[in-house]
């Protein structure tokens, strides 16, 4: 199966198991502060939004979210007023300069290495100069999957690029890194999650 359908798929299927988990969160920090820091009239983008993350609550009715799932869209579309999108991060389908911040939750980790790049080019281009990114990563490098993830009897793969990758590649495509936290991950039993506060030079 074709790495992309697989977690589409994947995340279709175990909805209701992901869902449970995402529950039992609290909103991190970071979040918090990226979501405090959004202007009324700002221009949001959820990349990887699932049935609906802080950033595209915050939003409102200008928060558009975009996830390969359809059945997390239809979650997300039953209790928000967002725009909801079914897409792929390495094509993103909004023009150069759409937004005034992204955020990308536990998105890019579920991207093939090769496209990591590509994906953070494609938030660049649908951001405006001076704009916020706010993205998740795996802590140190790793490609793996679980044939049982949250005990939902599905399976779910990750590419996982690193800190160090990451700030290299945000660098790269044009952001200046603003923050950097790590912070539990409330789906895994262990580790914690790498959260970048960049802006588009």
């Amino acid at each position: 199966m074709d790495r992309r359908l697989a977690v589409r798929v994947a995340y279709d299927d175990l909805a209701d198991d992901y869902a449970d988990a995402r529950d039992e969160a609290s909103t991190p920090e970071p979040v918090e502060r990226f979501r405090d820091a959004l202007a009324p009239d700002d221009d949001v983008l959820s990349a990887g939004c699932g049935a609906g993350d802080a950033p595209l609550v915050a939003g409102g009715e200008r928060g558009v979210g975009l996830d390969c799932s359809r059945e997390q869209l239809t979650r997300a579309r039953a209790s928000l007023p967002a725009v909801l999108v079914q897409g792929d991060l390495t094509a993103l389908p909004f023009a150069a300069d759409s937004f005034d911040a992204v955020a990308a939750l536990y998105s890019l980790i579920h991207v093939p290495l090769d496209e990591h790049r590509p994906v953070l080019e494609e938030f660049a281009r649908v951001l405006r100069p001076g704009s916020t990114l706010l993205v998740t990563e795996g802590e140190t490098e790793w490609t793996g999957s679980n044939p049982d993830w949250l005990d939902s009897g599905t399976a779910m793969h990750w590419w996982m690029a690193g800190a160090a990758a990451t700030r290299a590649d945000l660098r790269a495509v044009g952001f200046d890194l603003r923050d950097e936290w790590r912070v539990r991950d409330p789906t895994t039993e262990a580790g914690e999650t790498p959260f970048f506060l960049a802006v588009l030079g």
